[in-house]
């Protein structure tokens, strides 16, 4: 006897696509933009990528005023970044309490409801496609929701406490978009390393109710975030780094510096010297290893509890304000 409610069938993703269709221009925006990351990842541009947005997509029209800001200040250094906004609507808790995301709580004051969340997350997804031109980052916090938005990711993370998972290493490997590995919590690279060689080559597994085989997804690559002892974002850190993707037998090895959590120890304030620094140190040996930065960014400086009123303030990590943050790209693409 299981001691859960069964306590409605959902729709599949495939009857939420019918429902949420994209247009053939948005498919068109789509393609455009996953060739131009995959290229960053195989090497054929040199152009460097920054996820950027909140720690959590908490509200819609806070979320849609900063991708408004967000395609001005992306215009503005297209030559040489590329902006992917990061709409991480599933939120990894520790101890399982708070709050869990849109797919979860739509409404961060209400109770749960996955359908409409399931909704909602599509709708957000699609209108950043739709109006402002962009193809976003998720974090895949549940593999067999991936789907969902399949057709509107060209980012995905899987997440520090979710890389040891066999289901999400092998949800991987039959992805067509660059999946980025996180270090754990612990800072063991070794687990991170794993996850990539594992989602490098196919596998045959249970997906959904099916027996799926999948081909392998070269696109995968590290994701630096630190640990709960020390950063891991610094120059001699990631000279390490990619010694260990040699000794590890990962061909084409790239990583992202995380600029938040256990680098910036959630002193977001950090981030921008991180951002900076490593930037700076980049353009040695390690250039064509060192693809992008992912920066924690919301319309608000800091943080809020949930029901504060601050409009585009994070109810969950700190978070760097507009102001700061469109300062910051600015000096990113100066020193690119």
């Amino acid at each position: 006897m299981m001691n859960m409610k069964f306590y409605r069938k959902l729709p599949i993703p495939q009857e939420v696509k019918r429902e949420y269709p994209l247009t053939p221009k948005m498919a068109e925006i789509k393609a455009e933009r996953d060739k131009a990351i995959c290229d960053v990842f195989t090497g054929d541009s040199d152009k460097f990528l920054l996820v950027i947005g909140p720690c959590s997509a908490d509200n819609t029209d806070a979320v849609l005023e900063y991708l408004a800001r967000l395609k001005a200040l992306s215009d503005k250094v297209k030559d040489k970044i590329i902006v992917i906004p990061r709409i991480y609507t599933g939120k990894p808790r520790t101890t399982g309490d708070g709050y869990k995301g849109m797919l979860h709580q739509p409404d961060p004051t209400m109770h749960d409801d996955m359908l409409q969340g399931i909704i909602s997350i599509r709708s957000l997804h699609m209108t950043a496609l739709r109006d402002y031109g962009f193809s976003t980052a998720d974090e895949m916090l549940y593999p067999e929701n991936h789907r969902y938005l399949s057709d509107l990711l060209s980012y995905t993370v899987v997440g520090a406490r979710s890389v040891e998972n066999q289901q999400h290493r092998l949800t991987a490997s039959g992805l067509d978009i660059p999946v980025g590995m996180k270090n754990p919590i612990s800072g063991d690279l070794s687990v991170m390393l794993n996850a990539i060689r594992t989602s490098r080559h196919g596998h045959t597994f249970l997906y959904r109710g099916w027996e799926v085989e999948s081909t392998g997804n070269r696109l995968t690559h590290g994701v630096l975030r630190g640990s709960k002892d020390a950063p891991n974002c610094g120059i001699d850190d990631v000279k390490r780094c990619l010694e260990l993707f040699d000794e590890y037998g990962i061909d084409n090895p790239a990583v992202i510096i995380d600029t938040n959590h256990s680098n910036s120890g959630k002193d977001y304030l950090r981030q921008i010297d991180i951002a900076l620094d490593t930037v700076k140190y980049r353009q040695s040996a390690i250039k064509k290893f060192v693809k992008g930065l992912m920066i924690e960014s919301y319309l608000e400086d800091g943080c809020q509890s949930i029901g504060a009123g601050r409009f585009g303030c994070s109810i969950t990590d700190p978070c760097l304000g507009w102001q700061k943050t469109n300062e910051l790209v600015l000096k990113l693409a100066d020193l690119l």
